[in-house]
């Protein structure tokens, strides 16, 4: 390799080390609208409805599957999956209801939240969702409008503390069809 594309390598490495390590982070998928995001600073954040958030997703039972079939790409998580980037779509207290048009809290329809018995494979998703009231501790996180997103359709409720609270930089698309 020439000297000068091993520079450039070698810079655009440094910068992208920096700029996570600043708490920015890109998004490429088609859940949520492409683009850059950072990760909001303090352990005090209010989490509420609507807010775009970042978090490891947990559960064993759902990683492997999410890593193997390519929902999620390998990353920096507990897991070994990168984070997910969803919005709140339901806190404690609220109550979910599942339907065939998709999933209501506290009676409103959700966007695009219709849950899949299988994936664009052809693969059967799980689908741990469960209508009821949403226990102290835990979230509803869905994709922002994205019929296909790998979210809490499939995976169920997540602890409210492994949120954290994101905002948008530089989007790119809006996320819409």
């Amino acid at each position: 390799m020439r000297p000068s594309v091993v520079f450039l390598v070698c810079v655009m490495g440094c910068a992208g080390v920096v700029l996570f390590e600043g708490g920015f982070r890109f998004n490429a998928t088609a859940s949520m609208p492409r683009g850059f995001y950072q990760l909001v600073p303090g352990q005090a954040v209010v989490i509420e409805h609507g807010a775009l958030v970042s978090f490891c997703l947990e559960d064993a039972t759902f990683t492997p599957l999410a890593l193997e079939r390519g929902y999620l790409r390998p990353g920096s998580c507990p897991g070994g999956l990168q984070p997910l980037l969803k919005v709140v779509a339901g806190l404690p207290g609220d109550e979910v209801s599942l339907a065939t048009d998709g999933i209501r809290i506290n009676g409103q329809l959700q966007p695009e939240s219709q849950a899949h018995s299988q994936d664009s494979s052809g693969r059967p998703l799980p689908l741990a969702l469960r209508s009821g009231r949403i226990p102290q501790g835990m979230a509803l996180i869905l994709s922002s409008g994205h019929p296909g997103g790998f979210d809490g359709r499939y995976f169920g409720l997540v602890p409210l503390t492994s949120l954290q609270l994101v905002k948008p930089v530089q989007l790119f698309d809006t996320g819409e069809k």
